[in-house]
Order: C-alpha cells, then sequence, then structure tokens
C-alpha cells in the first residue's frame, strides 16, 4: 500500500526542512525523487544524500516567484522521466512579523504571490500530464496557522487558509481524472523556516505547554504523511487537509 516503485516526485522547497524529510522518505518507498528549491548547489546536496542511501533523485533549482522559472522546471522533469506521478508543493515564504495594521502592500503581496499564485501556477503546469495518464497525487503543505487566528503571522495564516481552499477546488476540478488533492498542515517544526519561533526561549516553553505530546515536531514527522498521501493506501482521501501538530489544535495547556 506504500510502495511508490516507479512513481516520480516532484518536491519543491526540498533542499533542507521538511521538503527534504518528505523527499528523502517517498524515495526509501522507491520514489525517483526530483529536488528543488533556489539555489542549485543546495538542491545537488540533498539530490547526492539520497543516492547516496540508494535512492534516485535529481536537482533542478527553480525559484517560484518566477512563472518562467517555474515552467522550466516541470518541463525539465517531465524530460528526465517523462511524467509526473506526485506533486509536492512545499515552497513558502514568510517575510512579516507582526500585526496585519502594519503590514506593507508588498509584504502581504509577496506572502499571497508566493504560497497561494505560484502553487497553483505549477498546478496548472503539472495537473494536465497527471490527467493524461489517469493518476497522480498532489500534496500542499500548508500549516494549522490557517486554522487559527494570530496577532503576529496573520498574513501567513491567510495564506495557508487559502491553500486548504485551492486544495478542495483542484480536487473537486480533477478528480474525475484520478487525481487527489490534499494538504498536511504541521504545527511548529524545528526546521530553519520556523527557526525564529523555536530559539526564542518564551515562544517555545508556551508552545510545548500547549502541545499535548509537549514536544514541538521534527521534519520526519511530517513526511510520514506525505507518504501515506503519495501512495496507494490514500486512494480514496482527496480534498483533505491532515493535521501533523502533536495535538495543538485539540488541545490547552498541559496540566500537571
Amino acid at each position: 500500500m506504500f510502495n511508490l516503485n516507479g512513481k516520480v516526485a516532484l518536491v519543491t522547497g526540498s533542499s533542507r526542512g521538511i521538503g527534504k524529510a518528505i523527499s528523502a522518505a517517498l524515495a526509501e518507498q522507491g520514489a525517483s525523487v526530483i529536488i528543488s528549491s533556489r539555489t542549485s548547489e543546495a538542491c545537488e546536496v540533498a539530490a547526492a544524500e539520497i543516492r547516496d542511501l540508494g535512492g534516485d533523485a535529481i536537482a533542478i533549482p527553480c525559484d517560484i516567484n518566477h512563472q518562467d522559472e517555474v515552467e522550466a522546471l516541470v518541463d525539465q522533469s517531465l524530460e528526465a522521466h517523462e511524467q509526473i506521478d506526485i506533486l509536492v508543493c512545499n515552497a513558502a515564504v514568510n517575510p512579516y512579523f507582526g500585526p496585519l495594521s502594519e503590514i506593507t502592500d508588498s509584504a502581504y503581496d509577496r506572502t499571497m504571490d508566493a504560497n497561494v499564485k505560484h502553487t497553483l501556477w505549477l498546478c496548472n503546469r503539472v495537473l494536465p500530464q497527471m490527467a493524461k495518464h489517469r493518476s497522480g497525487s498532489v500534496i500542499i503543505v500548508s500549516s494549522i496557522a490557517g486554522f487559527k487566528g494570530t496577532s503576529s503571522l496573520g498574513v501567513y495564516a491567510i495564506s495557508k487558509a487559502a491553500e486548504m481552499q485551492l486544495v478542495r477546488n483542484l480536487a473537486v476540478e480533477w478528480g474525475d481524472r484520478n487525481i487527489r488533492v490534499n494538504s498536511i498542515a504541521p504545527g511548529l517544526i524545528r526546521t530553519d523556516f520556523s527557526r525564529a519561533l523555536w530559539e526564542n526561549s518564551d515562544v517555545y516553553e508556551a508552545t510545548i505547554l500547549s502541545y499535548p505530546m509537549r514536544r514541538i515536531g521534527e521534519p520526519n514527522d511530517v513526511a510520514g504523511a506525505a507518504v501515506f498521501l503519495a501512495a496507494n493506501a490514500s486512494e480514496f482521501i482527496t480534498g483533505q487537509t491532515i493535521v501533523v501538530d502533536g495535538g495543538s489544535t485539540i488541545g490547552g495547556t498541559v496540566q500537571r
């Protein structure tokens, strides 16, 4: 049910953190993985690590903020592998920390464009070729921020809520072609992307007090959910968001 032999997976934002962990997990289950992020050198290092463990991986750098690079990423991926069976949209930005009342238009636009519009760019390039084969799984990495109000991550949270709705719409539009579209909403994960949060001792202590499992997540905690959504084990699941947050969204402060 979890065997991905013969499948090709394109993973954006995959040279580090959650994307890197997902790529390694997909490769471990047999998928041929395309590593992609903005920096060519970082992509090559991540791909080489997978190959060193016996997996199949190539590197194709791409800045998702540029439509021509997104198109080139898909074209080069198809040249290398002929088809893309699994698409993981993990690349995202969060350039602003503070109240919505003080956000600049440029920071708002950058966040919404990168996290929502540019994800749609990529999906619109990949899903038509999945439709030709009448098979495919799309996974968008969102966040539990999309479920909550926040005093400091407002526009990021808005973009993540929009991603969950994008998932539902794409699932409806492409479901009759046997394409499944789902998302993963992680809680606080120990990555460079969220370093400002978990390295802040006050934020960290308050966070783990609200997590029933009394710890923040690690990238590999998210990777298993991605394997599940990519594989036949989830073949009748679409339009859904799987929360991977150690219980954060269901529990208050833990009393001991």
